[in-house]
């Protein structure tokens, strides 16, 4: 447990501190971005550096696996180098014995970051998207969503619309059971429209058997209803407005996800991109573990054998490359083509067990 314990402290100062680099380097560049995204705009310089620590800690999550077998590498050099791993086998030890205590604490860091961090990164990003937005004078949401359906809001000259659907189909074209609710510009209601189905288009809502009661003042609403059986009210709404306003799954916690999945499934919208990352999030910490065993597979052996430079950059490559696998997978998630299950747990699965084979190939015991 000693030993154990001496490789815990030295990998997590390693992790942490490479952590702590890319974190000023990133910030860095964020705040230089920043500054000339909103160049000419109303903000302050304060208002620019909040604006880069909203939007840091979702770029460092998405490096978390970079920084992961970059400490391991540096462990394992570190270790060669001082014939510390030369010790551990004289006493007795298995050099694969030392991959007992960075492998769990890998595990156990993904953990940590799946349930805590995750919803961190997502509610900086969320707010960063909202303080960009409002910057740059646009609305903040089109679309929300409960367990009574989707709500969306669209505004124009002649005043804000309010529009209720109980489900709709899954590019968000077409709404049905559908209720308008207008209002003026100043903010009092004109009209309440319920209609059985409303079809975007270009520019305008089209309605089928559509009710309409005006709601102005000294109107009798019962007395006025009008009834089509197709009408057209104007929109300043368009297909990717809408389905851009339900964000990236990153910008939902992850505690937060399969309640946002249930309801979109409810609401007649394609869960598959939500659950894709859901399922990804929790094989987080495999995916983690699969990069300390690809750095120490390369790394665990004598300094003085020679090529520690082409090892170093064999694990790094192998890391991006099995990174890059995982992203490939998850498009062909988000697109249908593979299982959810499958794009999310077979690339670390498949990941643990390459390297896994590269350690007992390359470990004599």
């Amino acid at each position: 447990m000693i030993l154990h314990g001496y490789f815990i402290r030295k990998f997590l100062g390693l992790f942490f501190g490479l952590l702590l680099l890319f974190f000023v380097f990133q910030a860095l560049i964020d705040l230089i971005e920043t500054v000339r995204r909103f160049q000419g705009a109303n903000v302050t310089l304060w208002g620019l550096i909040s604006l880069t620590l909203l939007n840091v800690p979702q770029g460092l999550y998405q490096i978390i696996p970079l920084v992961m077998i970059l400490a391991t590498v540096s462990l394992f050099l570190g270790l060669a180098r001082s014939s510390e791993l030369v010790v551990v086998r004289a006493t007795g030890r298995s050099a694969l014995g030392a991959l007992i205590a960075p492998a769990s604490m890998a595990f156990l860091i993904g953990v940590i970051l799946v349930a805590m961090f995750n919803p961190i990164v997502a509610a900086t990003t969320k707010r960063f998207h909202d303080k960009s937005q409002e910057l740059r004078g646009g609305s903040i949401d089109v679309l929300s969503l409960s367990t009574e359906g989707l709500w969306l809001r669209q505004g124009g000259a002649e005043g804000q619309t309010v529009i209720r659907a109980a489900s709709a189909n899954p590019d968000a074209t077409v709404l049905y059971d559908v209720t308008f609710l207008s209002y003026a510009p100043k903010g009092g209601p004109l009209k309440r429209v319920e209609a059985a189905e409303a079809r975007l288009e270009p520019g305008a809502w089209q309605l089928t058997d559509a009710t309409v009661w005006p709601l102005s003042s000294g109107v009798n609403p019962e007395g006025s209803v009008a009834r089509h059986l197709t009408l057209r009210i104007s929109s300043t709404l368009t297909q990717e407005r809408i389905l851009e306003s339900f964000g990236a799954p990153s910008a939902i916690s992850v505690w937060d996800l399969p309640a946002f999945i249930k309801q979109l499934d409810q609401a007649g919208f394609s869960t598959r991109r939500h659950a894709v990352w859901l399922q990804m999030e929790l094989a987080q910490p495999l995916f983690l573990l699969a990069m300390v065993l690809v750095g120490a597979a390369f790394t665990m052996r004598h300094g003085r054998g020679g090529g520690t430079g082409l090892a170093i950059l064999a694990s790094v490559l192998l890391g991006f490359g099995l990174y890059y696998v995982r992203n490939f997978a998850q498009v062909l998630g988000e697109n249908g083509q593979i299982p959810v299950l499958l794009a999310a747990w077979a690339p670390p699965t498949a990941s643990i067990l390459l390297a896994w084979g590269l350690l007992l190939h390359m470990e004599d015991g």
